[in-house]
């Protein structure tokens, strides 16, 4: 297990339970002695600047990719020296970065220069409370982007100001979803799919187990599609100063250049990057003062943050939720059956386990963001959760989607953070198992079987269901259900008999999820810091509290992006489709649809 600090690195090694910490008055005078010695580092470097009048108007941070909650573990000391691409940015790093800026009183605002988001609706939700926090503090913040899309734009009018060059088009067409339905396809083959689901709102084995929509899974877009486009439309218009509808109607007459753009109030100026500084110039300079990262790094006048001495761990969940350890490819190719990370159950339960023994630790985070998986891995790491909870304050963070399996895990929780555009919900349970006998006789392959006992094949991929073995397959999927329905109502202090109306599988917006008590408020991650340090009693300013990443061991440091130009649904299906679910196993997992919508 390893712990990254927000400002150290820790290392422990696996067998022990954590870094030790001294106690008491030792603990304090130690703690007293740091503090000064970092004091008085900081005097002098802040001494330094401004004897150097080292003064900006403007830093330069470039955004886009698909902006991971936290930052991944440090790379091995040998990984250093090897030429693997450097990590994605992260919410973490991007708020570590405009934290700096926010307190520095020798930088005027920030220029971000937008290179185009893969991002989920919540992560840039998250981006746009970033730049709230930031205005508030006293900054200004610019927005540069050649690219008027959906996520751009979004994030976008959470800023100040909005310049585009003059080539760019205004290109917020909307959202859209497309869903593909194999059954058909997969019977021409000679391959039959049985699917049972626990409520028709269950619709993560449509994609094989129907020919087209059904009316149950139309609706359930339909809503989602509704509440996300007006969530996005509304904070767009907020932004810029418009009425809602007007806005709607405006995307409905796109595309179109960047001057209508400007004729519109969409964006504030017209001009190429080269000309900012002269744009930008405050009164009485030809041209504006601007600093890359790199150098404000280096320059900017900085703030003596005394930390508690007790600490808020965190733990994240991410990816597909499997029985076994967790895995992740050290290259994102998407490969049939092998690629994709996956959150092992004997992995979470594990390095729970061993942070819930560290001293000082106050409370936890545990972050989500998984469309969930197995059902019985999702109900092992639950309870280790529901445990936990019943030692300190834990509270859940949900990325871009915490749903069925990934909300399995999130109800023992005492308190769920989100923000309105994450997917959830999706309480409910389905089991498919595949039936390959057509395939093998078309391809002339003769499959002899042996077996002892009467469901030997049961989780096999040959033969009929029998009525026997379809019941069987039934009981086990109305059992887990009403477990899972038993760990919400107890996590959620909701009725038992109640739920069926919230659950059966339906997913909801986050927004959506609060009205259903399945969620208790939104916000990005600096708020979950500040809410879980009221619960445990620590200083409520976030830059106050320690705070302490967990990761398994061995965890890889780096992926190599993906690029392989398959379409995501066919993607998706191959990936995490027959390798986890085609078996007949009880799963709470998530449709696969929900990937992209724009």
């Amino acid at each position: 297990m390893r712990m990254q600090m927000e400002n150290t690195t820790k290392k422990a090694k696996e067998s022990k339970p954590g870094p030790r910490r001294l106690l008491g008055l030792p603990g304090r005078l130690v703690g007293n002695f740091f503090f000064f010695l970092k004091r008085g580092r900081i005097g002098l470097r802040n001494s330094i600047r401004r004897l150097r009048r080292a003064e900006c108007d403007y830093v330069f941070l470039t955004l886009g990719g698909s902006l991971p909650e936290r930052s991944g573990p440090p790379r091995r000391f040998f990984q250093r020296f090897l030429p693997f691409p450097e990590p994605p940015l992260s919410m973490q790093a991007l708020n570590a970065r405009l934290w700096r800026i926010s307190q520095a009183r020798n930088v005027r605002g920030v220029i971000l220069i937008f290179t185009g988001f893969s991002a989920g609706l919540a992560t840039l939700q998250n981006v746009r409370r970033s730049i709230a926090r930031l205005r508030a503090a006293g900054k200004e913040v610019i927005v540069y982007t050649p690219y008027l899309n959906v996520p751009n734009f979004l994030v976008a009018c959470a800023a100040d100001r909005i310049i585009v060059p003059e080539g760019a088009n205004f290109e917020v067409l909307g959202l859209r979803t497309e869903t593909l339905f194999l059954k058909d396809a997969l019977q021409r083959i000679g391959v039959k799919v049985d699917v049972l689901q626990i409520s028709p709102y269950k619709t993560a084995g449509n994609v094989v187990g129907e020919s087209n929509m059904t009316p149950e899974q139309e609706a359930q877009l339909n809503w989602l599609l509704d509440d996300r486009y007006d969530q996005i439309t509304a904070d767009m218009a907020s932004g810029r100063g418009l009425d809602q509808s007007a806005l709607q109607t405006i995307i409905d007459q796109a595309p179109f250049p960047a001057a209508k753009a400007l004729e519109q109030g969409l964006v504030d100026h017209v001009a190429y990057q080269d000309e900012l500084a002269r744009l930008l110039a405050p009164e009485g300079q030809e041209e504006a003062n601007f600093w890359t990262w790199p150098a404000a790094r280096r320059l900017l006048l900085e703030t003596v943050i005394r930390r508690s001495r007790r600490f808020i761990g965190v733990v994240s969940l991410e990816g597909s939720i499997v029985p076994g350890p967790s895995r992740q490819s050290p290259v994102d190719i998407p490969v049939p059956f092998i690629g994709g990370n996956v959150a092992g159950e004997e992995t979470l339960t594990g390095l729970l386990r061993r942070v819930e023994k560290l001293p000082g630790m106050a409370a936890l985070i545990l972050h989500v963001d998984s469309p969930g998986g197995v059902a019985l891995p999702a109900e092992l790491i639950g309870r280790q959760v529901a445990r936990l909870a019943q030692k300190m304050p834990v509270l859940v963070y949900m990325g871009n989607v915490a749903a069925s399996g990934g909300y399995y895990v999130a109800a023992p929780g005492q308190h769920i953070m989100c923000q309105p555009g994450t997917l959830t919900g999706s309480i409910g349970i389905l089991s498919g198992r595949a039936n390959t006998d057509g395939l093998y006789n078309m391809l002339q392959v003769n499959r002899t079987i042996l077996s002892r006992g009467a469901r030997a094949g049961l989780y096999a991929d040959s033969g009929e269901l029998s009525v026997a073995d379809r019941t069987a397959l039934w009981d086990n999927i109305v059992d887990t259900y009403n477990r899972f329905k038993q760990a919400v109502a107890e996590g959620r202090n909701l009725p038992f008999d109640s739920l069926d109306e919230i659950c059966e599988g339906r997913i909801w917006t986050g927004r959506q999820a609060q009205e259903h008590q399945l969620v208790d408020s939104f916000g990005d991650f600096i708020d979950a810091i500040s809410q879980v340090a009221e619960m445990a009693g620590l200083p409520a300013e976030p830059a106050q509290v320690s705070v302490a990443n967990f990761f398994p061991a061995g965890r890889n440091a780096f992926t190599i992006p993906q690029s392989f130009p398959l379409p995501q649904e066919f993607l998706s299906f191959l990936n995490e489709g027959p390798r986890q679910w085609l078996d007949g196993r009880s799963l709470a997992l998530m449709p696969f649809t929900f990937t992209r919508w724009w």
